[in-house]
């Protein structure tokens, strides 16, 4: 079996230890970790965003022992400044006008293109990494794994407030990030030439000045021999992003083996799985999404069965069972999303919910 490495890409909020708001700081972080974790930090567009990411992981265990390793280091060098990180896709009530733009030749001309809606999309993500065997067999699965892209988005789902409210969503940050050009899911391509020369066209009219411009919820990667998941919102337990990048390998190396047995999982158009979409971001978990092939609404939990059962064969190869069936714990306990929103109606204080995000952040590291 081809290796289908793993790397991952956490976005955190950086929060003021008092105030529980949103600081611009990525400086202060950085600079205090430059030490130990020089490679693994990124500046992100605005100030109070940083990004951690691991190295090329062989398998789900050396991911987690990365991941473990470098939140550790981050949650400590945040509480010697006198801040916090947390996971979550949205801070619940910070403003984004309140939030500084990172200095750089590359977000000044985002922001020059884009305007407040580069200015306002103040969100956090997880994009994980999945190696391939070439870019052709990558736009293979960019294909086929459209169909999957809501079902695992809805397990990631953590992001139910937006500057003070309760958006009535589970994930609101897809909808702040809609805003922005070529997001959402991919199109269907033939081929990885058709993809390279929309590509092509997009530089050569001066639309985008390199493929990184665009943002899709999956894209095979421009640069890396990956596809790349861009569409979860950043979780808030270690075990939450670990589960979810572990089906996330789990789906592509279930799919190149269909193909290696000259099967094929159909593909289905963009306007439906769109619909899906919708309900994962609406109710994450507790949607039931729509089975084209059945033309029915499935409750999420019937949907999940399924995919456990489609992964069945690789699991045990991949070594990744254990982290695989964490999902299960995740619809007994709630997303992040729901986890959120149960503190607000105990407490009715958004300050208790961002303590309760900071505390699962850092849940099972030790300081």
């Amino acid at each position: 079996m081809h290796q289908f490495t793993i790397g991952i890409e956490e976005e955190y909020q950086i929060i003021n230890a008092e105030t529980r708001d949103l600081v611009s700081h990525v400086s202060k972080i950085i600079e205090g970790g430059k030490a130990v974790l020089s490679e693994n930090l990124k500046h992100e567009m605005h100030e109070s965003v940083i990004e951690m990411e691991t190295g090329i992981c062989q398998n789900i265990q050396e991911a987690r022992n990365e991941l473990t390793e470098l939140r550790t280091h981050l949650i400590r060098i945040a509480h010697e400044q006198n801040l916090r990180v947390s996971g979550g896709g949205t801070h619940p009530f910070s403003r984004w006008e309140d939030n500084t733009i990172t200095k750089a030749d590359r977000y000044d001309k985002i922001v020059n293109d884009l305007g407040d809606v580069a200015r306002g999309n103040l969100i956090f993500g997880l994009h994980v990494h999945i190696g391939i065997p070439s870019r052709e067999e990558g736009i293979r699965i960019q294909n086929a794994m459209r169909y999957f892209l809501p079902h695992i988005y809805a397990l990631s789902t953590n992001s139910p407030f937006w500057t003070g409210r309760n958006t009535g969503f589970k994930s609101y940050r897809q909808e702040v990030f809609a805003k922005f050009p070529r997001t959402g899911i991919p199109s269907h391509f033939s081929t990885i030439s058709e993809l390279d020369e929309y590509i092509n066209l997009l530089i050569k009219t001066g639309t985008i000045d390199n493929a990184k411009k665009i943002w899709w919820d999956l894209r095979v990667h421009p640069f890396y021999p990956t596809v790349e998941f861009r569409i979860c919102d950043m979780p808030l337990r270690l075990d939450e992003t670990v589960c979810i990048a572990a089906i996330m390998q789990c789906l592509t190396a279930k799919l190149h083996k269909l193909h290696t047995q000259n099967l094929n999982f159909r593909s289905y158009r963009r306007i439906l799985i769109n619909e899906n979409k919708w309900r994962a971001s609406k109710d994450g978990i507790h949607a039931k999404l729509i089975d084209f092939g059945k033309e029915t609404e499935v409750p999420y939990a019937e949907l999940l069965e399924e995919i456990m059962e489609f992964i069945e064969d690789v699991v045990d190869d991949l070594g990744c069972r254990n982290e695989v069936n964490y999902a299960w714990e995740i619809l007994k306990n709630g997303t992040g999303a729901d986890r959120q929103l149960r503190i607000y109606e105990e407490t009715g204080d958004l300050k208790s919910v961002v303590d309760y995000m900071i505390k699962e952040t850092e849940f099972g590291i030790e300081r």
